[in-house]
C-alpha cells in the first residue's frame, strides 16, 4: 500500500463522516424545530411523539460520523508515523 493512498483514504474517511454528521445535525433540527406559524395553542404543527425514533436514529448517526472520524484520524496519523519512519531509515 502507498503511504499517499492511505493519506487518501484517511481523508476521504473524515470527509464522509463531515458531511454525515452534518446531515444528521440538520436532520435533528427539522425534527425539533417548532414551525414558525405554530402558536402555544396550536399543538398539531408541533412535531409530535412519532419523531422519537427518527430522533433516536439520528442520535446514533451522530455518533457512527464521530467514529468514522476518529479512525479516518488514526489512519492519517499512522500514515504520517510511517512515512516519518521511512524518512528516517532512508536518510
Amino acid at each position: 500500500m502507498e503511504i499517499q493512498s492511505a493519506f487518501n483514504a484517511g481523508v476521504q474517511g473524515f470527509n464522509k463522516a463531515t458531511e454525515l454528521a452534518t446531515e444528521t445535525a440538520g436532520n435533528i433540527v427539522d425534527a425539533t424545530v417548532v414551525a414558525p406559524e405554530a402558536t402555544s395553542s396550536d399543538s398539531s404543527s408541533l412535531n409530535s411523539s412519532q419523531d422519537l425514533p427518527n430522533l433516536n436514529q439520528e442520535l446514533v448517526n451522530l455518533k457512527v460520523a464521530e467514529y468514522q472520524a476518529k479512525a479516518s484520524a488514526e489512519v492519517i496519523q499512522t500514515a504520517d508515523e510511517t512515512l516519518g519512519n521511512l524518512l528516517d531509515v532512508t536518510a
